[in-house]
């Protein structure tokens, strides 16, 4: 799924937290928003999901208007620093929650409900462990779980707010080399946020650095048939 971003703006009274963002994200890519806290980074993030209102501008996923949408109509998978699972749910519920969540009308049943969940688990790398509660899980193998739930829904985008934060240096080097592996092998238009600098090279196709609000570099290959448009602050490109 194509991500276009034009001119977007988000004012909280007279701080602007997003200054005339402008972003052509292609389908499929991994690209990573770096910077300090403050920088606009995770507004951006919390905008593209639906999260955050926006003060100006648009976001389209393909040819979709979705600057106005739910988060729900949206179709985004979501994933926190801080896992956010309930502790009460085993393994395999949480993971499938947003698909039980789901109206009458288009929820699946529950055998199918059931097969996408272990399914899931396995390709995170946690089968086995569907009866397992959060609390009895190390913080990677949680995290993993996160991600699983955040693609039971089958999203249209991926988007990962330092989704390595809360880990170890040890465990947080493993994840990125398994995070991108699994990108490879799922194809997801995903968007991370972080504030390291190796992390974020590391692991994307290209690195947004922003900067007060605004985009000050973008490094890496323009995306597929994306070139810079009005509101796109676009200073350097590397290939």
């Amino acid at each position: 799924m194509d991500i276009t971003i034009r001119n977007l703006e988000k004012h909280y009274g007279d701080v602007a937290a997003l200054d005339d963002i402008g972003l052509d994200i292609a389908s499929g890519e991994l690209l990573a928003l770096l910077g300090p806290s403050g920088s606009g980074k995770t507004t951006l993030l919390r905008a593209i999901a639906g999260l955050e209102s926006v003060s100006a501008g648009s976001i389209h996923f393909g040819n979709i208007d979705a600057t106005r949408l739910s988060v729900q109509e949206r179709r985004v998978g979501f994933v926190f620093q801080h896992y956010a699972l309930f502790k009460h749910m085993d393994v395999l519920d949480n993971v499938t929650f947003g698909l039980r969540m789901r109206k009458s009308a288009v929820r699946p049943p529950k055998s199918e409900i059931r097969r996408r969940g272990l399914e899931l688990l396995d390709l995170v790398q946690l089968k086995g462990l569907e009866r397992r509660y959060p609390s009895t899980l190390s913080g990677g193998q949680r995290q993993r779980v996160a991600l699983a739930r955040a693609l039971a829904i089958e999203p249209r985008v991926l988007l990962l707010d330092e989704p390595f934060g809360a880990l170890d240096t040890k465990v947080r080097r493993e994840l990125r080399t398994w995070l991108r592996q699994l990108h490879d092998k799922t194809g997801y238009t995903t968007i991370f946020v972080t504030h390291d600098e190796s992390e974020a090279h590391e692991l994307a196709d290209r690195v947004v650095t922003m900067r007060g609000g605004s985009m000050d570099a973008i490094e890496g290959p323009p995306s597929s048939g994306a070139l810079p448009a009005r509101g796109t602050h676009l200073l350097r490109s590397f290939r």
